[in-house]
């Protein structure tokens, strides 16, 4: 029985958590937009809100992806990709927009011989003691 047991992806990888704050009146609107079945739900209506706002803005972002010679999307760093980095003596600059990943085996000590510097617009997952080893060169 157990070798018909798999783990499923963790449901939080995809995703950031967001909170905001709306006056009553768009929170009321929003509402009678799900009650009339426009949307599933007050997640779904914001979603996609923002989905719309970001392709209005897109050659915008994209103009500014390149001027900042940002990486768009999912980045992994691997510990392989760090030691491969400190064997060479060179130092990385992380500039992402989306999603970067430390990978949970990235000591402290690698992390700190490897990365000079990260900037990511969206979310950075690494372990806490990378995060607090990297906290001053973390923009």
């Amino acid at each position: 029985m157990a070798n018909n047991v798999h783990k499923l992806r963790d449901k939080g990888a995809d995703l950031e958590k967001i909170t905001i704050n709306l006056g009553y009146v768009d929170l009321g609107r929003i509402d009678l937009l799900v009650q009339e079945g426009f949307y599933s739900n007050r997640t779904d209506f914001i979603r996609t809100a923002i989905r719309n706002q970001l392709g209005v803005d897109g050659e915008a972002v994209k103009r500014s992806i390149v001027r900042h010679t940002l990486e768009l999307g999912l980045r992994d760093y691997s510990r392989a990709d760090l030691e491969t980095v400190k064997a060479a003596g060179e130092k990385l600059h992380i500039k992402v927009v989306g999603l970067a990943r430390i990978a949970p085996d990235v000591t402290p000590e690698l992390a700190l011989a490897t990365i000079e510097s990260i900037t990511v617009l969206g979310a950075l997952q690494a372990s806490a003691e990378v995060k607090a080893a990297l906290a001053d060169r973390i923009r």
